[in-house]
């Protein structure tokens, strides 16, 4: 299993940007795809962005296209997720998560971290 940890989330302004970090450990990561998810107070969780780690490919919910977007750093077994133009309705609890390439259900999951767009 990978072991995920996030970091970044705040208090930002409506329009405003946010980077958050998500540091991967443990497995080879290149059998990997690594996503956000959110969950909003009283909502469910929701898929955000993934990227395959092997080739970087990525795939965004309509609610962030284009606005959003999600990288990785080999190197530092780092993925990010930048947010532009942030709406109150991004206001959640974002989690990274990772699956292998070859199932859909994501099995790894960090701790979250909060982020809230202020009105």
């Amino acid at each position: 299993q990978v072991q995920l940890v996030e970091s970044g989330g705040r208090l930002v302004q409506t329009g405003g940007s946010l980077r958050l970090s998500c540091a991967a450990s443990g497995s080879i990561l290149s059998s990997y795809v690594m996503g956000w998810f959110r969950q909003a107070p009283g909502k469910e969780r929701e898929f955000v962005a993934q990227i395959a780690w092997s080739d970087g490919s990525t795939y965004f919910a309509d609610s962030v296209k284009g606005r959003f977007t999600i990288s990785r750093d080999s190197a530092k077994n780092t993925v990010y997720l930048q947010m532009n133009s942030l709406k109150p309705e991004d206001t959640a609890v974002y989690y990274c998560a990772a699956r292998w390439v070859t199932v859909t259900t994501y099995n790894s999951w960090g701790q979250g971290t909060q982020v809230t767009v202020s009105s």
